[in-house]
């Protein structure tokens, strides 16, 4: 089973920007979807992107789109989220999964959770 840690997350200013990380030990890696999640405070989990194991497709959530970017690095077992732009609305705990079939914007879909890293963005 895939085990995920997520780092990269800090506290930024509107507009800012940052890159997310996420690690992953196992060997089935290289073969999922992947997904970044983020969970605002009292809020419900929400999908914010995916990519294929080949990375020839991804998907973002709407208010995204434009301004984060997710890619994969399968030799180094690691995914990425470049964040552009950011805005107060993006503060969050952004989480990794690995989707074992289904819906990608289901977080029940989704095994290998870490502990999350805090995204804060300032006004």
């Amino acid at each position: 089973q895939v085990q995920l840690v997520e780092s990269g997350g800090g506290l930024v200013q509107a507009g800012g920007s940052l890159t997310l990380s996420c690690a992953a030990s196992g060997r089935t890696f290289s073969r999922a979807t992947v997904s970044w999640f983020r969970q605002p405070p009292g809020k419900e989990r929400e999908f914010v992107a995916g990519i294929t194991a080949d990375s020839t497709y991804a998907d973002y959530l709407n208010s995204v789109k434009g301004r984060f970017t997710i890619s994969r690095d399968n030799n180094k077992n690691t995914m990425f989220l470049q964040m552009n732009s950011l805005k107060p609305e993006d503060t969050a705990v952004y989480y990794c999964g690995t989707l074992r079939g289904g819906s990608w914007e289901a977080p029940n879909n989704y095994d290998g959770w870490g502990q999350g890293t805090q995204v804060t963005v300032s006004s």
